[in-house]
């Protein structure tokens, strides 16, 4: 008997199994091929849900009615036992919430305008939170990893040794706190080979920082971040930038505009503008030029006049300054077959200041020696310390950290500051940084979404051979939004990729209560019951599974949502749009499906009967044209 039960319980509920089963698949299809940095951070993901998912229906379909031809029994409860007052009470419960579910199902399927209206009017409520600003928006949620990198500044000029002074007491303030465990210091800069004319920063620095764990402190990254600027910015001398490390590793400024054209003095202008909107717009810190300070430039213009009653070239003198201030390594020493390069530079005391390039001395084409002040107007200016060119135009970025607001957000306000300012249109402004990753992950996510939604139509197409049902079950999914939304907005999360990826997920999981309600409404009606009374026993009896899944779901959800680790901040979103879109789903599905089901039907059954009508009265004149 046992072994019986448990094959007509498979063979009652497979289809059902296989209908859920690839709609769960379907929706991570798409991610699990998407391209970019969206597809690098989620494909895995994606992948251990597809083949968890084949994996639990294989042993629903073999293992699960194993056992339960072995050991399933049905249980006798007694009034008089504790075990069976408890059950029994639940079970009463279970049943008034299903006597209560029916009438409310039944009211509903009499007042469908009602139903609809008010479903509508949460569903644009709800999304509207995202354009209102009460949810924000970002490529990814801050996260408390204990990670983060101080960088150190001081005076353009400022020696090495001075810096590293500065760095020590810098280092000090930061290694007497108990919260910090590790600590490596970055002391000046240098690109390329000094000897060959390579570029160093001696007056700029770097202290990466490794804090304990977040449950051994009782402060955050970020509070921890600005102590340490209040205490090292009273270093005379010293600026302060704090880089906290986000997922990719990556300390990076999140929010980075560059300033685009090819008319240099024109870009300053114009970044100056977007450098000041910046500093005015709620909820930035840090905000500065990426190519740093100005830095003083030694100017030579050359008289060609004079250099040429002289007898002087532009040759004799380049060369003459490369070897004064860079070097000439051309002249080789040879030793027992052995070849070393010897570089020639004038003595460090003789490459001090500007008055010893004007005493630069230069030998002419009759061998006599031309000092560089006698041919040349030599004076100091200031220039840029970095040179940028993107898209092979000259380029200006300004970089910001977010402080108590979400990176889009931020964005978003400073894209619309941009609009209202009078830019140069040979001026190009463009967003990078998380911006730009955020717009990619969004529309790659969003293409993937709209995709899953496609496939679950499709599938459930082919499953039902019908059009009309699958369109019944898809009115599951908006209302699933409401929930995510809400969540979101109440517990003052942030709409990231993760709590994208939660969306998506949510097509495949709340799909399932539709497809219960309508698969067992669609065999109480090949039994004979009424359309009505079919579905509101259909909803009365697939409300016992609808419940368990739901709720199990929830409770499975929370601890993610609620969990306060390291870099938990990233997942909390993903897990709260999951728990909220089930619970709007919960109750919003079981009374909105049944309600589109019989508008749809009964549109169906017009239709038919429009078509009959139709056909016999084509019938009716086809008999008079052949009688006459």
């Amino acid at each position: 008997n046992r072994m019986r039960a448990a094959l007509d319980g498979r063979a009652e509920i497979g289809f059902t199994a296989v209908a859920i089963t690839l709609v769960d698949i379907v929706v991570f299809v798409p991610m699990a091929i998407s391209g970019g940095m969206i597809g690098n951070i989620l494909r895995e993901f994606s992948l251990v849900v597809v083949f968890s998912t084949l994996m639990s229906l294989l042993v629903s379909f073999t293992l699960t009615p194993l056992l339960a031809s072995r050991f399933a029994s049905l249980p006798k409860l007694s009034k008089t036992s504790l075990y069976g007052k408890f059950f029994l009470g639940f079970e009463k419960i279970i049943e008034s919430i299903k006597q209560g579910y029916g009438k409310l199902l039944t009211w509903s399927l009499g007042h469908k305008r009602y139903i609809l209206m008010g479903v509508l009017a949460l569903f644009i409520g709800a999304v509207s939170l995202v354009p209102a600003g009460f949810i924000g928006t970002a490529f990814v949620s801050p996260s408390d990893k204990g990670e983060l990198n101080i960088a150190i500044e001081l005076a353009q000029g400022t020696s090495l040794k001075e810096t590293n002074l500065a760095v020590l007491q810098a280092e000090k303030i930061v290694m007497k706190h108990s919260e910090v465990t590790k600590v490596f210091t970055n002391v000046g800069t240098q690109s390329g080979n000094a000897l060959t004319g390579g570029t160093s920063t001696s007056n700029i620095a770097e202290i990466a920082i490794q804090m304990v764990d977040k449950g051994d402190r009782n402060i955050s990254q970020d509070d921890f971040g600005e102590l340490m600027r209040n205490k090292i910015s009273q270093i005379p001398g010293v600026k302060v930038t704090i880089k906290p490390t986000g997922i990719t590793g990556s300390s990076e400024a999140p929010i980075q505009v560059a300033v685009k054209g090819t008319n240099l003095a024109a870009i300053w202008v114009e970044a100056k503008k977007v450098k000041q909107l910046i500093q005015e717009t709620a909820g930035t810190d840090y905000v500065e030029f990426s190519t740093k300070n100005p830095q003083t430039e030694i100017e030579i213009q050359l008289n060609r006049e004079k250099m040429r009653l002289v007898g002087l070239s532009l040759t004799d003198v380049g060369n003459s300054l490369q070897t004064a201030f860079r070097g000439n390594d051309q002249l080789k020493y040879s030793d027992r077959g052995e070849e070393y390069a010897i570089n020639i530079i004038s003595e460090k005391a003789d490459r001090q200041n500007i008055d010893d390039v004007r005493k630069v001395k230069i030998r002419n084409n009759q061998g006599e020696f031309v000092q560089l002040s006698e041919i040349a107007t030599i004076s100091e200016k200031l220039g840029q310390a970095v040179l940028q060119r993107s898209d092979r135009l000259n380029s200006i970025k300004i970089e910001a950290f977010a402080a108590g607001r979400p990176v889009g957000t931020i964005t978003q306000e400073i894209k619309d500051g941009i609009e209202k300012l009078k830019i140069d249109k040979n001026v190009i402004i463009e967003f990078q940084g998380q911006a730009e990753q955020q717009s990619d992950a969004f529309g790659s996510l969003g293409l993937a979404m709209m995709i899953g939604f496609l496939l679950v139509y499709l599938i459930m197409v082919a499953l039902y051979e019908s059009v009309v049902y699958p369109f019944v079950v898809m009115f599951s999914i908006p209302v699933a939004l409401i929930g995510a939304f809400l969540a979101l907005a109440l517990t003052m999360e942030t709409l990231t990729i993760f709590a994208i990826v939660g969306l998506i997920m949510l097509m495949g999981l709340v799909a399932k209560n539709g497809i219960l309600i309508v698969d067992f409404t669609n065999q109480l009606k090949e039994q004979g019951y009424e359309l009505k009374a079919a579905l509101v026993e259909a909803g009365k009896e697939r409300l016992r599974p609808i419940l368990m899944t739901t709720i199990a779901m929830i409770f499975g959800m929370l601890p993610i949502a609620l969990s306060a680790g390291a870099g938990a901040e990233v997942k909390n979103g993903m897990a709260w749009v999951i728990i909220g879109g089930l619970t709007s789903s919960l109750f919003l599905t079981l009374v909105l499906v049944p309600t589109i089901y019989y508008i749809v039907d009964k549109l169906k059954e017009r239709f038919g009967n429009l078509r009959k009508r139709l056909g016999s009265k084509n019938e009716v004149k086809l008999e008079e044209i052949e009688g006459a």
